[in-house]
């Protein structure tokens, strides 16, 4: 894992998110199947049609170890992008973590994999195989823009995505708020006095 994933894997979405001005999260609805997943990565596109998934598994064989599979199925609930195990021969590849605006399917089965899955549910139905999509193109994802190469980064309270091109930027910004707020977080707790004077300085006019 390279040096810059390996630093925003250490840093709570929320905290990225703040410094975007939470203008690259993805629908909140699109959500890790367990709290405790976290993941960082290299977003890898995927463009479905809905119901058709031969795209995703083009994409697994074409995905660089380390890569997150980031994938656009239009927000379908209906049919499932993947099941157990296309998601094991995903996590045996080497893929860190898949993100999908739609659904899977096996949840008995994917969480034993203990694999960074995190999408708007599950489903029943499984997709057909006609061959159409597109694999490592821009895409919108959960109503945000992903291009090949932005980092992703997820955890419990969802997904966000840092333009490549801005990613050292945004690492620094968000280094420097998780330190204040870590700051601010031991001066304040559990003293009455200092609660009263952040609150009378946060909405004082």
């Amino acid at each position: 894992m390279e040096s810059i994933v390996k630093e925003f894997l250490k840093i709570p979405t929320t905290c990225i998110s703040d410094v975007m001005n939470g203008l690259n999260n993805m629908n909140p609805a699109i959500k890790p199947l367990e709290e405790d997943y976290r993941f960082a990565g290299r977003a890898f596109n995927v463009k479905i049609p809905v119901g058709d998934n031969l795209a995703v598994l083009k994409a697994i064989r074409e995905a660089k170890s380390g890569d997150v599979l980031v994938i656009d199925a239009k927000g379908d609930l209906y049919r499932a992008i993947a099941g157990d195990f296309i998601v094991g021969m995903a996590q045996t590849l080497g893929i860190s973590a898949i993100v999908v605006d739609g659904v899977i399917r096996d949840i008995k089965g994917v969480k034993k994999l203990n694999f960074p899955v995190f999408s708007r549910g599950t489903s029943v139905a499984a997709s057909g195989k006609a061959g159409t999509g597109e694999i490592n193109i821009p895409i919108s994802c959960g109503g945000t823009a992903v291009n090949p190469g932005d980092i992703i980064v997820g955890d419990a309270d969802g997904v966000v995505v840092i333009p490549q091109s801005e990613a050292q930027a945004i690492l620094e910004k968000a280094v420097d708020k998780l330190k204040k707020d870590e700051i601010r977080e031991k001066n304040v707790a559990g003293n009455v006095e200092a609660i009263k004077k952040y609150l009378d300085d946060m909405t004082s006019n």
